[in-house]
């Protein structure tokens, strides 16, 4: 709240931008702000990080098909952490339960302060699932502890190939991830934000920040001003029915 404030109530000179992240999608619907994606000037999206599904290297689940059907076996048995409650990774699990016609209820959460130590409860065996972002759990993956049964994406990982979308996985269209973008201050005179807007882009085409971000797993994802704008509607809809479904929407 505090970030996205000071780039909201900045002067919309083009001096002030910032990165606004998928939170703002939901904060307002916990009321914890009014801010919202339409409270900003947007310049551009530059990363997309899907949410992956990750259980022990040992777990008897070999597949998303497998974790699907012992959820439904034994409701309220298994738990999963990554976040805080309420943060994206419950809420993409969250949907995808819902989308699979599963009451969120069924999987416990176990708020974390984050993926890392939600991962180390998952190796340690306090819950069964994790559903942060891949790069979160590259570490443990290449390390063989921890193995990521699908992601919520429309497409693979370039970084593991071999995981399947959820749509191959478990015929769900549900698709959802923390994404990062830039904005500035709402009222931002056009032709600054074009300027801006390109610069940006220069950045994002750059071979240092690709390589960047690919050396570290992290998702490209490109949208100009109108594009993101559109994309972050789309996200504050999602986030608006998965939070009023598991009753954190106020």
């Amino acid at each position: 709240v505090v970030g996205h404030s000071a780039i909201a109530t900045a002067a919309p000179d083009g001096f002030t931008i910032g990165m606004i992240t998928v939170e703002i999608a939901m904060m307002h619907h916990q009321k914890l702000t009014e801010l919202n994606p339409t409270s900003y000037t947007p310049l551009a999206l530059v990363n997309l990080d899907p949410a992956g599904f990750q259980v022990r290297a040992d777990s008897p689940y070999k597949n998303m098909a497998d974790a699907m059907a012992a959820i439904k076996a034994n409701p309220g048995k298994f738990k999963a952490s990554g976040t805080g409650q309420g943060g994206i990774w419950h809420l993409a699990l969250a949907g995808w339960l819902r989308d699979a016609k599963i009451d969120p209820a069924t999987v416990p959460w176990v708020p974390s302060n984050g993926a890392a130590p939600g991962l180390q409860d998952l190796v340690a065996g306090g819950v069964e699932f994790v559903p942060c972002s891949l790069p979160e759990a590259r570490s443990l993956i290449d390390a063989g502890k921890v193995r990521s049964l699908a992601v919520m994406a429309t497409s693979r990982a370039a970084l593991f190939p071999n995981v399947p979308t959820l749509k191959e996985a478990a015929g769900s269209d549900w698709a959802t991830g923390a994404w990062r973008g830039i904005a500035a201050p709402k009222g931002l005179p056009p032709a600054i934000a074009a300027r801006l807007e390109a610069s940006v882009k220069k950045a994002y085409d750059s071979k240092e920040y690709k390589d960047f971000m690919a050396q570290r797993g992290f998702g490209l994802l490109w949208g100009g001003s109108t594009e993101f704008a559109g994309f972050m509607a789309k996200a504050d809809a999602d986030m608006k029915a998965v939070m009023t479904a598991v009753g954190l929407a106020k």
